[in-house]
């Protein structure tokens, strides 16, 4: 008769063992069997002694090191014999003892069986199978298209994650099935999951709608808020394009029909106005006179520049910061036009690093303006930059912002627009 279950209690009730018993668990999980030898360092005089009444032996050094066939010889001599060690550590700890390779084993059958429901619950919708189950498919096999991001959330919770595919899976064939025709995303999402906030940019469904929308329409992962807003449109989406805007001033836009009447109106007036990316849906060109383009990233020096912009008939564009799509795709229409962009902002990591994403977007057709070494030194701050922040400057491409950047390691400090406003001003006045 077996006493597993005695011979376990025996172990549990001395603490002494519990390091002992913790690595002879790690062991037979590693190879199935009893076999390899384990370490134990520093060991109290109560776990020399515990030991050591298993084995026979007197242990007098810290460290033991002694295999676990021995350990199980030992266990065989004692009154709990005849014994099975397996069953023995299953009682000890109170639960199942897998070999790693069989967990992996299972791991993989679940996933199997996770990917096998999603596709046998879409392969019946459309006459070659949904968008939806394609992309399972690719999902299942390729490990992309948002793979690692179903299987973190399929590992922490496996019902979550099958009602979030499957949400994400319905949204993806109610997208083949309106075939162009457009809705918000807000509209949409409330639509599907009942939240009209579930397919946000940040949020996991939206980076895995992202996905399926890319691969369904052959897409590269958007790698910018203006790349993600292309793909969803694609599809049909349309994201708030009243939160995206551009300041102008100078701009003339047109439609299908001819000039846009209500901005061809503020440029006849020389009035600055604000383009929004819902706006911009019907603008087909824009044109600048003398195809030049100031562009700045602060609004008060925007509206500084205005006044020297009224008297040359020139083109200005406030982008707010960082770019938006509204931004964008103004700048898109102007260079298509032929125009030259002259954008200049703040001379610190945050303003250079747009200066310089900028420039790596339009190339030749960007020239930087007033963000050399010498502006720097003309623009400093009292405000002084963290490691953190400097650290963005490593990333730079554009040559004269290098070296610009060297500076700015050294000194550590920011440079503002604002301090080179006379500057600017000048420049527009005189370009002419």
């Amino acid at each position: 008769m077996c006493n597993n279950r005695e011979c376990a209690d025996y172990l549990k009730k001395n603490e002494a063992y519990t390091r002992l018993m913790k690595e002879l668990w790690k062991k037979w999980k590693s190879y199935g069997r009893i076999a390899g030898s384990i370490t134990l360092r520093n060991t109290t005089e109560a776990e020399r002694r515990a030991i050591g009444g298993i084995v026979g032996e007197s242990f007098t050094e810290e460290t033991i090191n002694i295999t676990f066939q021995r350990l199980e010889q030992g266990l065989q001599k004692t009154r709990f014999a005849p014994i099975d060690m397996k069953t023995v550590l299953e009682n000890y700890f109170a639960r199942p003892l897998h070999t790693n390779q069989e967990q992996k084993a299972q791991v993989q059958r679940s996933r199997e069986e996770f990917f096998s429901g999603l596709l046998s619950g879409f392969e019946g919708c459309g006459e070659n199978g949904s968008a939806a189950f394609w992309w399972f498919r690719a999902l299942q096999r390729q490990k992309k298209y948002g793979y690692q991001i179903l299987i973190k959330e399929f590992v922490k919770n496996p019902e979550a994650a099958e009602a979030l595919a499957q949400n994400v899976g319905r949204a993806l064939n109610r997208l083949e099935e309106m075939d162009g025709e457009e809705s918000l995303l807000a509209v949409f999402a409330a639509s599907v999951s009942g939240n009209p906030h579930y397919f946000d940019r940040g949020a996991v469904a939206g980076q895995l709608l992202t996905y399926a929308v890319c691969f369904w329409k052959n897409f590269d992962v958007p790698q910018s808020a203006y790349e993600w807003r292309e793909c969803m449109q694609s599809a049909g989406i349309l994201s708030d394009n009243i939160a995206s805007m551009v300041h102008v001033f100078g701009v003339r836009l047109g439609t299908v029909e001819g000039s846009h009447p209500a901005y061809e109106a503020f440029y006849h007036r020389k009035e600055p106005f604000v383009l929004t990316a819902e706006n911009l849906k019907a603008v087909t060109d824009a044109k600048a006179d003398h195809n030049k383009v100031y562009v700045v990233e602060n609004e008060m020096v925007f509206m500084q520049l205005v006044k020297a912009a009224k008297e040359r008939n020139a083109a200005l564009l406030c982008t707010s910061g960082q770019l938006r799509v509204a931004a964008i795709q103004l700048l898109n229409h102007l260079t298509e036009s032929g125009a030259v962009i002259y954008y200049s902002g703040d001379l610190d990591p945050a303003g250079m690093d747009i200066a310089d994403r900028l420039w790596q977007r339009y190339k030749d057709a960007v020239h930087l303006w007033r963000m050399g070494t010498e502006d720097y030194e003309e623009s400093l701050s009292g405000e002084r930059l963290n490691d953190r922040q400097l650290a963005r400057l490593k990333h730079l491409k554009n040559e004269t912002l290098c070296r610009t950047a060297k500076l700015v390691q050294r000194e550590k400090l920011a440079g503002y627009q604002e301090n080179l406003l006379k500057r600017l001003a000048q420049d527009v006045l005189e370009s002419f």
